[in-house]
């Protein structure tokens, strides 16, 4: 990878780290302050709303903080190692945490007037999206395992080819 590349991606991720500490610390009590103003019937909703906004947005942190390390790797050449697979597994439980943190929004919102039924269905066809990420991040991991198998082979075999000459 090279270094443009990987200054590019570590702006990106500064960016949505960034935009994510805003959420947290701005949009979230703002969230909060507006659904104070909910009628009685849906005073229920604030708590859960906001937890499960709260843990989605601390999902994405993770994901933000694995990939900037796994970034790293790449950057030493050190990614077809052992130590990428626990970054990707990492990744693979946050993404799937998110859905299940998406998917609870979802069971919240359902019940009652409080949204639409369309708006709970396209809620559920996140999760399905964010699950078919964790799905294509997994492939992924197969392949750097395939990726890390191939070096171990190719290391032993230079081992193999140096103790004859």
């Amino acid at each position: 990878m090279g270094k443009l590349t990987v200054l590019a991606l570590r702006a990106v991720l500064v960016a949505l780290a960034v935009g994510s500490v805003f959420v947290q610390a701005v949009m979230v009590p703002l969230l909060a302050a507006d659904l104070e103003g909910l009628d009685s019937e849906y005073a229920y909703l604030r708590v859960p709303v906001l937890a499960i906004v709260v843990l989605g947005v601390v999902t994405v942190q993770v994901v933000l903080v694995c990939v900037w390390r796994l970034v790293t790797m790449v950057r030493r050449g050190t990614v077809f190692s052992p130590a990428a697979f626990r970054y990707v597994h990492i990744v693979i439980g946050a993404l799937v945490a998110a859905a299940l943190v998406v998917f609870a929004l979802a069971v919240v919102l359902a019940p009652g007037e409080a949204v639409a039924p369309g708006v709970v269905l396209l809620i559920c066809g996140v999760v399905v999206a964010v699950l078919g990420v964790a799905l294509i991040v997994l492939v992924l991991r197969m392949l750097l395992a395939q990726a890390v198998a191939r070096d171990v082979e190719a290391t032993q075999l230079r081992a193999e080819l140096a103790e004859v000459i």
